[in-house]
């Protein structure tokens, strides 16, 4: 028996290593793509594009579900050519992974005119008429990707509007220069090098216990609701950002709150999404809308969240015009806080 146990220790211990070592020689490979223009440039051989046109991701129609297409270098290049379009826009695509075995992936938008590029935005249906696709809005796209593809897509958002967004120093008002990879913009007359950023975002799931506080603002699709929201200000914890946030929108003070994930969300401009449980102090529930930042919220018992999340189409109109209650979706990380109150509404909270 203790032999039995010896061997499959060994064996865990042998399997741990080799998932390490996979995950290690990915994230060295990426690191020298970002660094080394030369070894980009030689990536674009091998590896795969995905396209964009004005931020949004081309998708295919395939049986039940969409899928983002991949190009090889010569399939671009042709579609390029085509166009009438230089092929050294090429350059202008950024790194956003690679597979297991070090195919690099790119994403390059063919609607954004960069300022080091002479090629002007190709025609978006003539594009979509020749690829069989559709350049899909991403929030819409984002109900009909996996979890794989959900990720790439939006990285590949992130940094393509960051590089749009970042086409001049600030100092020195001189446009920059993006290196191959896209993981950095250097102002030539300067030197100053610029990284894309995140910017942190607190979303907080309250709980009085029973019920979860979800809210909606203006900008929200009919009828969805989610957890509160709020950017870290400087000087900030997370925890001092939770705290002000609550009270600034619904007038309520945080007794206990716990962590629960983080996640990367390319809306409005790219931020990180600190995940959190709060639960209110007893007896003081009655919510205070601050109508400058939402247009409503309100309490929400068990039953009517579970009933939310069984809708599998939330967003469809209503014989009536009305929009039911429903929530985000499901790659969405204020989804898993939902859910996570769901199946454990009275969950352990570590003290504010």
């Amino acid at each position: 028996m203790s032999l039995y146990c010896g061997i499959a220790c060994r064996r865990k211990s042998f399997w741990c290593y080799r998932l390490l070592s996979t995950y290690v020689t990915k994230t060295r490979y990426l690191f020298e793509l970002k660094e080394d223009d030369d070894a980009c440039r030689k990536a674009h051989q091998t590896g795969a594009f995905y396209l964009f046109h004005n931020l949004a991701p081309l998708l295919q129609p395939s049986e039940h579900q969409h899928l983002p297409p991949k190009l090889r270098l010569l399939e671009l290049e042709k579609l390029l050519d085509k166009f009438g379009q230089d092929t050294r826009r090429i350059e202008d695509s950024v790194l956003i992974g690679c597979s297991e075995q070090q195919e690099a992936w790119f994403a390059l938008d063919l609607g954004l005119n960069s300022s080091s590029s002479a090629n002007a935005s190709l025609p978006k249906p003539e594009m979509e008429t020749e690829l069989q696709g559709a350049f899909m809005e991403l929030r819409k796209a984002l109900y009909r990707l996996n979890v794989k593809e959900a990720s790439l897509l939006t990285t590949a958002q992130a940094l393509l509007r960051w590089h749009d967004a970042h086409q001049f120093c600030s100092r020195s008002g001189q446009p920059t220069k993006k290196n191959v990879a896209g993981s950095k913009r250097v102002c030539p007359s300067n030197k100053i090098i610029y990284y894309p950023q995140m910017a942190p975002v607190v979303i907080t799931l309250v709980s009085d216990g029973t019920r979860c506080l979800l809210a909606r603002q203006s900008s929200f699709p009919q009828g969805m609701y989610s957890a509160l929201a709020g950017f870290c200000d400087i000087g900030e914890t997370l925890e001092e950002t939770v705290h002000r946030e609550v009270a600034e929108e619904v007038g309520l003070e945080v007794e206990r709150l716990q962590y629960s994930a983080s996640q990367h969300w390319p809306f409005p401009n790219s931020s990180l999404m600190i995940a959190c449980h709060a639960v209110v102090k007893p007896g003081q529930t009655e919510i205070q809308v601050n109508l400058k930042e939402l247009e409503a919220a309100a309490w929400f018992s068990h039953d009517e969240v579970v009933a939310a999340l069984k809708r599998k189409h939330p967003y469809a109109q209503q014989q009536d015009g009305t929009f039911p209650f429903w929530l985000p979706p499901k790659l969405a990380i204020a989804h898993q806080l939902i859910r996570e109150w769901v199946e454990n509404p009275t969950c352990p909270a570590l003290p504010a």
